[in-house]
């Protein structure tokens, strides 16, 4: 299986790419992981609603542009779906199962997700009604992307 976390923003905090680092050894014996970093639009900080929108459109094409028409796609979103760790090993086994080889999770930036890039989504993801930042959510991911192959080989994991 061939995984992308497609994600706005360059990751700098040490530890943050320590634990990604380490996920994503762990993850190498289960399916290819790919984490395609792109760069954030440079925006004041005080935006208007339509300034707000061109920057997440100006991200969302970015986004799209990394994404293959034969490619599942989960945006993560505040609004999205919340899932158990076992529903979530469920989807990506069923996702397995029926052909789906490649699977895209898309983190956007700090404003968000275009409409676009929710509309060329197959499902939505969150991880709670609270706001993370998106610099942590690939650690979060990967972490339940890693429990999620574990749970579904019937390997013994931490609950």
């Amino acid at each position: 299986m061939n995984i992308s976390i497609i994600t706005i923003g360059k990751l700098k905090e040490k530890y943050l790419k320590q634990g990604i680092d380490e996920y994503l050894k762990r993850l190498s014996t289960y399916a290819k992981v790919d984490i395609i970093e792109l760069p954030d639009e440079k925006a004041p900080e005080n935006l208007s609603e339509s300034e707000m929108e061109q920057v997440k459109l100006k991200e969302g094409e970015r986004i799209l542009a990394k994404i293959s028409e034969d490619t599942h796609v989960i945006a993560l979103a505040i609004e999205g779906k919340m899932k158990s760790s076992e529903e979530l090993a469920k989807d990506i086994d069923q996702l397995a199962t029926y052909g789906k080889s490649k699977i895209a999770f898309v983190i956007g930036g700090s404003l968000g997700l275009s409409k676009e890039v929710m509309k060329r989504a197959n499902g939505t993801l969150s991880f709670s009604k609270m706001t993370f930042p998106h610099q942590l959510m690939r650690l979060i991911l990967l972490e339940q992307v890693y429990r999620a192959f574990r749970i579904n080989r019937n390997e013994p994991y931490h609950k």
